[in-house]
């Protein structure tokens, strides 16, 4: 690969003391449910290793505990003493063979731990966390110290580079830092300077015990978006104090885990925070890095062009393509498989206790066992449907050496994310589509666009393998007055562009309901830039406000939306874990009345006729103009029976096997592991 000249701060090297790093690029702590098992080692280092093998200058791991305290579940990842360290030379090893550099985040979750023998600045229970802490003595305040500086030890026996010191994201030191959970008064709490105090003995100490020659990074709350968080004043000379007991890099971290602000949903503007870490900058002498929705290099070249920081911190992008750094020194952005930041298969597993992966990459975190091989008998393979499913079975089995004819009946790939890329907040869906796209150029897929391939000529084509992939329609409910003028599908919305009154019902609160109500309650021009996205959510500048919060100001919906499902309990309890909140407090900005426990009876004229109960009672007309339909889809299969019956071999994967939801990630998963064993 050549070196591209378009990204020339990204990818020139920094020297930070004794240490030099090949490019401005971290990547990010994510925990990922691998460092909780012995077992998981050798998953963990592969992991690890194919991401220094795609250029990242520092990895940082996901958290591990100083002690049992601190776990962030029961028998969770701890580094405590030699044997666990050994262990960890698996991991440092695979990376450094790839030319990497790795640092251990040391991680004390406090109240955040999920267990009853947690601890903490002052015994305040987490709204998360159904565990009360216990509150530390002085000397227990020592003794955790004294804890971390074992940790950092060990990692430097076990071959790591240096260390992270979570410092935010509301976790143990987070909770001493601000007044909202430090209510002591003694010489660990009752002053910025008191509270102060853990955060940087912890630094000096572990500084003193490994020397000059090891990194010590600190991840530094920036602006703690809860109330009472800590004010700008403080934030500033803790980063100076920082910065005088040896600490090498400060990182940035936004918001607490109880905030309700979003920092990393896909809504959340790209680079929405860069500007407070560059305000950080300009105090201190010692590197930045800067963190958050930043997932493109000329995103990462501009907050180091305009000197808002000196290094870009990526987790998730991390996940999504590993060769980030080599594409962008290649000059081929175009090729990155673009985080989303849809959280579906990282944060929302990570937050159940599942391993965690990535919905565009399904290799993330199984890079061993799920293997994409060049093939030694190469197959000619048709697939019918251009969405995530039938775009991941055609991309990896051309990669792996198949002949791969793609068949698509609309003019466009994407199938339903051509859909969401329209929906506010969605728009970087129209990533995974363009690199989707431009992959499938490069690995010589046949592409057909705007060709609705028959049963005949697949057979006729001689294919040894069929995918269908041909996904869903919207399935259209029994209800008189069903096809009433008024009436359209949620695609026909969206993606025709049909036109809506002022008055809107929606039927169906599943995902699509929830989309298509923040669709309708958006004004024409759905993205907000980062002005307006602050006042939706009542960010406000870190020297404004302490936890830089003020009163939000959504701006007003154009039109009065009803939000009706079937069933009974809560409007959007199924959506995910990390956005579902999200979406369920923009609807309520926005002033969209939700009804449950519906019963639709009939449309008209009038509107959209509705009954409450088992027996239909309570009678209610909703006097609306449109009515849109989000009430499901259902499976398009009409090939399956054909090509099965006439023994050509045929899988069907994604929304055309299973309709129920519309799930991309079990989608893009499913095309994929069919693609490694064709």
């Amino acid at each position: 690969m050549t070196t591209s000249i378009r990204y020339p701060n990204l990818l020139s090297p920094l020297n930070i003391g004794r240490t030099s790093l090949k490019n401005r690029v971290i990547m990010g702590s994510i925990h990922t449910g691998l460092e909780d098992r012995a077992r998981d080692t050798g998953r963990l280092a592969e992991y690890f290793a194919e991401r220094a093998r795609g250029g990242v200058a520092l990895i940082v791991t996901g958290g591990y505990a100083p002690n049992r305290t601190g776990w962030l579940l029961p028998f969770g990842a701890k580094l405590t003493n030699r044997l666990e360290a050994r262990r960890h030379r698996t991991i440092t090893d695979a990376v450094h063979r790839e030319g990497g550099k790795i640092a251990l985040q040391i991680l004390h979750a406090g109240r955040y731990s999920y267990q009853p023998f947690s601890v903490s600045a002052s015994s305040i229970k987490a709204p998360i966390n159904p565990f009360r802490p216990r509150r530390l003595t002085s000397r227990g305040v020592r003794w955790q110290i004294r804890n971390y500086v074992r940790c950092a030890r060990l990692a430097q026996s076990a071959g790591y580079d240096g260390v992270e010191i979570m410092g935010g994201e509301g976790y143990f030191i987070n909770q001493f830092l601000s007044e909202r959970t430090n209510h002591r008064r003694d010489e660990w709490g009752g002053s910025p300077s008191n509270r102060r105090r853990i955060a940087v003995e912890i630094s000096q100490q572990i500084r003193e015990a490994v020397g000059q020659d090891f990194l010590i990074v600190f991840r530094l709350s920036m602006a703690d978006l809860v109330e009472g968080g800590q004010s700008w004043d403080d934030i500033v000379a803790l980063a100076q104090e920082l910065e005088r007991v040896g600490v090498d890099i400060i990182n940035t971290d936004i918001g607490w885990h109880e905030s309700r602000v979003p920092t990393i949903v896909t809504s959340v503007p790209r680079a929405a925070f860069a500007d407070i870490t560059g305000k950080l900058d300009k105090h201190v002498s010692i590197p930045v890095a800067a963190s958050n929705r930043i997932n493109m290099p000329d995103i990462a070249e501009d907050i180091l062009e305009r000197g808002d920081a000196q290094l870009i911190c990526m987790a998730r992008p991390m996940l999504a393509d590993p060769f980030w750094v080599r594409k962008a020194e290649a000059d081929a952005a175009d090729s990155i498989n673009t985080c989303i930041a849809c959280n579906q298969a990282c944060l929302d597993h990570a937050f159940v206790h599942k391993t965690v992966s990535c919905l565009v990459n399904p290799r993330a975190g199984r890079e061993i066992e799920l293997q994409l091989l060049p093939t030694r008998r190469p197959k000619k393979v048709a697939v019918v449907g251009g969405g995530p499913a039938g775009l991941s079975a055609a991309l990896e089995s051309a990669r792996r050496g198949h002949a791969v004819s793609l068949f698509e009946a609309r003019p466009t790939l994407g199938g339903q994310f051509g859909i969401a890329q329209r929906i506010p907040g969605k728009e970087e869906f129209a990533e995974t589509i363009r690199y989707f796209t431009n992959a499938l150029k490069d690995a010589d897929v046949a592409v057909h666009l705007g060709h609705r391939v028959t049963a005949n000529e697949l057979r006729n084509g001689d294919f040894d393998e069929v995918v269908v992939a041909t996904g869903v329609v919207p399935r259209i409910p029994s209800i008189p007055g069903i096809d009433h003028p008024s009436v359209l599908s949620y695609a026909e919305v969206v993606e025709d562009g049909r036109p809506v009154g002022e008055r809107v019902a929606v039927i169906g609160a599943g995902g699509i309901g929830v989309d298509i109500s923040e669709f309708l309650t958006t004004d024409a021009s759905p993205t907000l830039d980062l002005k307006e996205w602050k006042q939706e959510w009542g960010v406000t500048e870190p020297e404004a406000a302490p936890g830089a919060l003020t009163t939000p100001v959504p701006a007003p919906s154009p039109r009065e939306v009803y939000l009706l499902q079937r069933k009974k309990g809560k409007i959007g309890a199924g959506l995910a874990k990390t956005t579902g909140w999200v979406h369920r407090a923009a609807l309520k900005a926005k002033g969209v009345h939700e009804l449950s426990g519906v019963n639709y009876e009939r449309i008209d004229d009038d509107g959209l006729h509705i009954t409450f109960g088992d027996k239909h009672e309570r009678p209610r007309t909703l006097h609306v103009d449109t009515i849109v339909v989000c009430a499901g889809q259902e499976s398009v299969r009409d090939l399956v029976d054909d090509l099965e019956s006439s023994g050509t071999a045929t899988h069907v994967i994604g929304g055309a096997e299973l309709a129920s939801e519309l799930d991309a990630k079990r989608a893009i998963e499913q095309g994929t592991t069919l693609a490694a064993r064709i």
